[in-house]
Parts: C-alpha cells; structure tokens; sequence
C-alpha cells in the first residue's frame, strides 16, 4: 500500500482549514485518514502551521510520499531538512 501525507480540508465555506494527514494513495481528497499529523491554518498572518515531527519523520522514512504542499509546509517548519540529514 503506497501512503501520501496530504491535506484534508476543513472549516466553512470561505474559510479554509486543513488537517495533515497519512492516507492511502488511492483514496479521496477527505477520505478516512490513516493518522493525523498536523494542521494549516492559512487563514491567519502570519499562516498557522503545527505539525507533529516525530510522527512526520517516522512515514517519511517509512516511504510516503508528501504532496507538493505538505512538502513545501515541511520546508518552512524544517522537517525536509532534517529528513535528508537523516538520510546520510
């Protein structure tokens, strides 16, 4: 089963949230998740990020594949930086 850390929206209309999250490759936007990792907030300034780094460690070496903006959340909070350390 190939895994993907994606975002899973929430909130109203207009007003987005989004919940980190592992999930199967093949399941739906908002499908069930697998575990949940963090949270986005892109609706406060500056943006709202928490994630949780052990947990997020811990898939990306198990080989899930982050999506291009969980990846680029990763990069702002320092988690990509210390995975490709780890990976040396």
């Amino acid at each position: 089963m190939a895994t993907a850390i994606r975002l899973r929206r929430m909130g109203a209309k207009k007003n987005p949230f989004y919940r980190v999250v592992v999930c199967d490759s093949a399941s739906r936007r908002d499908g069930r998740p697998i575990e949940e990792i963090g949270y986005y907030d892109p609706t406060k300034n500056p943006h709202d990020v928490k994630v949780d780094e052990i947990k997020a460690m811990k898939w990306l070496q198990e080989g899930a594949q982050p999506s291009d903006t969980v990846k680029s959340l990763f990069k702002k909070v320092g988690i990509m930086e210390k995975f490709h350390q780890s990976k040396k």
